[in-house]
């Protein structure tokens, strides 16, 4: 039997396959973040699909470090029950959710949120708006609302959560020498830019327990000058390995990154695929806690190749499952063409519009037929 379809456990988290959804900005929840019946939709067709890992769309955790429009919350109690319907919903198909906990930062939308933007330090030349910088307590209070947000998902019947340390966001900043030039314990050596995000990993273990999995999503280089290179993030791996992180699902790049973006564009062979397959093989030689490997993974073999080759534990795809969510079930099948996926990132399209999230190149090709 393929290594993809073997049932492992991340921290008693028993899972199906070796096939995770990356979170993914849906465009689907209501204007105050609320999950709603469209959002559950699109999850649960994840889990009829057989997807063994699903990882929501990034959830911020407090008004102000909101992205963009129709996002995820996980910012109050009221959230709670409709996010306890969606687990549900995925549970009764065998699949595993876990919830992407995130606060933008620097990139907070000032337009939604109202506020001037959060940042560690004052840093030029990536928006045109001013930011302000944080203080030691205000970073505190940002550590416990990420340890709210945990607590939230727990309740709700996640099983999991993620930090998301990656892209650029708040956490992502913090161990960014390009967006981290304090001068204070938070900044400086690499040690010190991983403080704030080993903090909020402490306060949500406080929170949770030993027993609820617990994954940070990080950047292996920001592709940036003057950003975080891959020996720093071998650091800060190592430091969240110590500090009892359960999983780490290994991204790169930026949204301010140009072409070397999370989301390239053009893969169009397996050569192009698995963008951080190098930088997934120098965590996997140095560290033990399970590695999820994303960026442009679109053929099953390469994927079990990865995994049978130890750059990676477990293989995650985003835009494939937008236009597959039952991708996993047709490998699953015998049919092992690579995914339908066209890397053109028109499917962000429609969810920047409120349409929410969909294959644009799917839907022409029905509308032909």
């Amino acid at each position: 039997m393929t290594k993809l379809f073997e049932t492992t456990e991340i921290n008693g988290m028993q899972l199906a396959n070796r096939f995770v959804r990356s979170a993914t900005w849906e465009g689907m929840a209501a204007e105050d973040g609320a999950c709603t019946p469209r959002l559950m939709e699109i999850m649960t067709k994840l889990a009829e699909g057989d997807v063994g890992l699903i990882i929501t769309g990034h959830a911020y955790i407090r008004p102000d470090g909101q992205a963009g429009p129709w996002q995820l919350g996980i910012y109050k109690d009221e959230f709670i029950d409709d996010l306890r319907e969606l687990t549900i919903a995925i549970h009764k198909h065998g699949s595993r959710i876990v919830l992407q906990i995130a606060h933008a930062g620097y990139f907070a939308n000032p337009k939604l949120t109202g506020e001037m933007p959060m940042a560690l330090s004052q840093v030029e030349g990536f928006a045109k708006s001013p930011r302000k910088e944080m203080t030691v307590e205000e970073i505190q209070d940002i550590v416990g609302a990420f340890g709210q947000a945990a607590r939230r998902s727990k309740e709700a019947g996640f099983d999991g959560v993620q930090i998301h340390a990656a892209h650029g966001y708040l956490l992502s900043q913090s161990i960014s020498p390009v967006f981290n030039k304090r001068r204070d314990a938070y900044g400086g050596p690499v040690e010190n830019r991983a403080k704030f995000l080993l903090e909020v990993l402490q306060g949500v273990r406080a929170t949770v327990g030993p027993d609820f999995p617990i994954l940070v999503k990080m950047n292996s280089q920001d592709f940036l000058e003057g950003g975080l290179n891959l020996e720093d993030s071998l650091q800060v791996g190592t430091m969240l390995e110590e500090q009892g992180v359960n999983g780490i699902e290994l991204s790169g790049g930026t949204f301010v990154s140009g072409k070397l973006n999370p989301s390239r564009g053009g893969i169009t062979s397996e050569e192009k695929e698995a963008y951080f397959r190098e930088e997934a093989k120098a965590f996997k030689e140095k560290l033990n806690v399970p590695l999820i490997l994303v960026g442009g993974n679109r053929s099953f073999e390469l994927a079990e190749r990865l995994v049978v080759e130890g750059y990676a534990d477990y293989i995650s795809m985003s835009r494939p499952f937008i236009r597959e969510p039952d991708l996993v079930k047709r490998w699953a099948s015998g049919d092992l063409r690579r995914a339908a996926c066209l890397s053109d990132n028109q499917c962000f399209g429609p969810a920047t519009a409120g349409d929410g999230i969909y294959c644009v190149a799917e839907k022409k090709q029905k509308k032909k037929a």
